[in-house]
């Protein structure tokens, strides 16, 4: 028997956002507004920004889909500690520091998957449990006494909603408005997709000047000229807020023709939901794939920018893997690496030489105002 098909309609906030957009609605706006390029170009703002939002907040590390079977550990070291996201044999997930217990050893090397029951340390070969239970040592009764319970993997708090696993460094972290946006990513089963491709790029530019690319359209026309800018109308776009995070739509050319359909292939074909999760991670949801980016600062002018492509099945012939394999191609290699982050470190160094003091925003860049009202709130 054939499984039976899972159906999932937008939200009642996705399609208000749709009904806003084709009927020509756009986001309400104060005009024209100022960002100082010390916001990029500072150091002791960049360390400002690490002790007060990447150390206090909720943070995504990675789809679902990063980890799809139970027994499965990923190492990662993108937020400046060495991390272990894992997915225990009940299918939970967890963030621990990828850290043995016993001499402080990193306990898993590289950064592709391990798939096993327990992951064994190589310099004394103590062993965890995927759930970070210490399971085993060798030569024991060197060991007269010890309490194998008190020396699990040191695990963060983490939380796995709609088809996204996010952690925090702050024990106070509150992770309901990433519990929230679950609901939004169930209407586009997010956890039912399969990670296709991920690559790393490591760009010379301010996180926030990466983030500035995903909260406004109107550079689509004019950097993607070459690429995706034919697909899409100039300036008919509109957003909303959740929280700190934002949501955005921005029109293709049957946008208004969709607007009042709640099917899911319908509307993507004729409109481009974007979410903003802050304080770094852009969801871009194409017409039959989805791309998720986790920005990860290293200083002020570099940026480590992991994409994942999300596909809604594993490809079953050499027809589907060359139609997907052309899709990472163009944006992955494409509209992001070639031109998006290309600009964001041409800006970079434009900023840098200390040619402006300040950059200005239309009204066609008003989530842009947003994130960055929400950064200085912050600090």
């Amino acid at each position: 028997m054939n499984a039976p098909v899972k159906i999932v309609r937008p939200t009642e906030g996705q399609l208000a956002l749709a009904t806003i957009l084709a009927n020509g609605g756009t986001r309400p706006n104060q005009g024209i507004t100022h960002i100082d390029a010390t916001a990029y170009t500072d150091p002791a703002r960049h360390a400002a920004e690490q002790e007060r939002i990447f150390s206090k907040l909720p943070l995504v590390i990675a789809p679902s889909a990063l980890l799809p079977q139970p027994n499965m550990a990923v190492p990662h070291d993108g937020f400046g500690k060495p991390l272990l996201i894992t997915r225990d044999k009940s299918g939970a997930a967890h963030v621990f520091l990828n850290v043995c217990q016993h001499r402080g050893t990193r306990l898993v090397e590289g950064g592709e998957a391990v798939c096993a029951p327990r992951l064994i340390c190589p310099y004394h070969a103590w062993s965890y449990t995927l759930d970070g239970a210490l399971s085993g040592l060798p030569r024991p009764d060197a060991f007269p006494g010890l309490d194998k319970t008190q020396f699990g993997l040191r695990r963060l708090p983490t939380r796995e909603a709609g088809g996204l696993i996010w952690f925090a460094f702050d024990e106070q972290a509150d992770f309901a408005e990433a519990e929230a946006l679950g609901h939004d990513f169930d209407a586009f089963d997010m956890a039912g997709q399969h990670l296709f491709r991920r690559r790393t790029h490591d760009v010379a530019a301010n996180w926030k000047l990466i983030m500035d690319a995903f909260l406004e359209s109107y550079h689509v026309q004019r950097l993607h000229a070459a690429t995706i800018g034919p697909f899409f109308k100039d300036g008919v776009s509109t957003g909303d807020r959740i929280g700190p995070h934002q949501r955005s739509v921005v029109g293709r050319e049957a946008a208004l023709a969709a607007a009042q359909s709640d099917d899911w292939p319908t509307l993507r074909a004729a409109m481009t939901y974007t979410y903003q999760m802050f304080p770094g991670t852009v969801l871009i949801v194409s017409p039959d794939y989805m791309n998720l980016m986790t920005l990860m600062p290293q200083s002020e002018g570099r940026v480590l920018i992991e994409d994942f492509m999300l596909i809604p099945e594993a490809p079953t012939s050499e027809k589907a893997l060359a139609h997907w394999e052309k899709s990472w191609n163009l944006l992955d290699g494409g509209v992001f690496a070639s031109e998006d982050f290309r600009a964001a470190a041409l800006g970079q160094e434009g900023l840098s030489s200390g040619a402006i003091d300040r950059l200005t925003l239309g009204t066609l860049e008003t989530g842009m105002r947003h994130f960055h009202d929400e950064v200085e709130a912050r600090l």
